[in-house]
């Protein structure tokens, strides 16, 4: 039983940070309900198999007449609801934040856009690359001389979307619980990628950052880098502080260097070093040599092999449920446990529950499923 046990939140289907924000709340204990679209009822998106987790499922056609008066029905219930809609689309479909705070004045509607619910590029399309761009994360990525990288859509669509749709619903159920009214969140990925800059930004604005790949951290220095092993695997390197860095040169057996440490005199020739020392040997044997070390040398696992760690797994970072290996619920608490999530449901599977849950009658819930407005899978 998480801390968010007891809390209720319903989810428009989608794809993408809205249902990553669904399954944090999901696995931190909170009842998430998706509201899938009827016609898929009985399946089982493949998008959706790591971050459709912890679900129930309920089919429901918003474009009957009974679909959406179904949806406020539940939203009465419920602590909060989040959707990923493109602006102006719940209020076309008469489940904007008007309606549904009316029919509960205490919800959290949350909302997650790439571009916001306003400003000029509220209604046109983009996807996570458009809005780290945009905000300016995008150009500081990357190494010196080339173009950015885009970070995969870790940043934008998670980090700076879903992350901080969850903290911002959170953050509003607080306030209900303290005695305030329902409100809207508002949670733009530009906005929160953004927001993931501060301290980058905060040292470009006082001349402590330079062009992309010539800082500290973006792998203009040598000492914060990754290296290739003599097996074409790699290792990562950042021993930034100089009781580490010297460990490094010592379990590297470097000797005497060219030049202290921050002193980018030198760097070009610490980093030749480096590189040829990771590539005289192998992964595995870095591995054994900075074993237990603070030195900050640690081996770069793919996806396959990072379950398997021992730290890992002594800690059950990550967990295989219908053959699915992905990363467990996360942070921890002491007071709480986590419970392992549940599969990803069937689209519909729970209906007839979840209506009946909400005070209809048994009659009630077979009219609305005769009449096409839900579905069961």
């Amino acid at each position: 039983m998480g801390p968010l046990s007891g809390y209720t939140v319903l989810e428009m289907a989608g794809i993408g940070p809205a249902p990553f924000a669904g399954m944090v709340l999901a696995d931190l204990g909170a009842d998430v309900i998706c509201l899938h679209r009827a016609s898929a009822a009985g399946s089982r998106p493949t998008d959706e198999e790591v971050t459709g987790r912890g679900r129930r499922s309920v089919a429901v056609d918003l474009k009957h007449p009974d679909g959406p008066a179904t949806v406020l029905r539940l939203v009465e219930s419920a602590d909060a609801l989040i959707e990923g809609f493109r602006p102006g689309v719940m209020e076309r479909l008469g489940l904007g934040p008007q309606e549904c705070l009316v029919r509960n004045p205490r919800l959290v509607f949350g909302r997650m856009t790439g571009w916001g619910q306003d400003g000029p590029l509220a209604h046109t399309a983009g996807h996570d690359i458009s809005y780290i761009s945009l905000s300016g994360a995008l150009s500081a990525i990357g190494r010196a001389g080339q173009a950015p990288v885009p970070p995969l859509n870790l940043v934008g669509d998670y980090g700076g979307g879903a992350m901080l749709l969850a903290t911002g619903v959170l953050a509003a159920l607080l306030a209900v619980a303290r005695g305030g009214e329902g409100q809207v969140v508002d949670a733009a990925m530009v906005d929160g990628s953004a927001l993931l800059l501060a301290p980058i930004m905060g040292g470009h604005s006082r001349g402590a950052w330079g062009p992309r790949g010539t800082n500290l951290l973006d792998t203009g220095s040598p000492f914060y880098d990754v290296y290739e092993t003599a097996d074409g695997e790699h290792v990562s390197v950042g021993p930034i502080e100089p009781q580490f860095f010297a460990e490094l040169v010592a379990r590297l057996g470097l000797g005497e260097l060219p030049a202290p440490q921050h002193d980018r005199a030198g760097w070009p020739e610490l980093r030749a070093r480096l590189t040829a020392a990771f590539a005289a040997q192998p992964r595995a044997h870095w591995e054994e040599v900075f074993a237990g070390s603070d030195a900050c040398v640690v081996p770069v696992l793919s996806m396959a092999e990072a379950p398997q760690h021992p730290h890992n797994v002594a800690r059950n970072t990550f967990f295989t449920a219908d053959g699915i290996t992905q990363p467990s619920p996360a942070p921890r608490f002491s007071a709480t446990s986590l419970d392992t999530p549940t599969p990803q449901p069937v689209v519909g599977a729970d209906t007839r529950a979840v209506l009946l849950g909400s005070g209809l009658s048994e009659e009630q819930v077979q009219v609305l499923l005769s009449s096409g407005a839900v579905a069961e899978g």
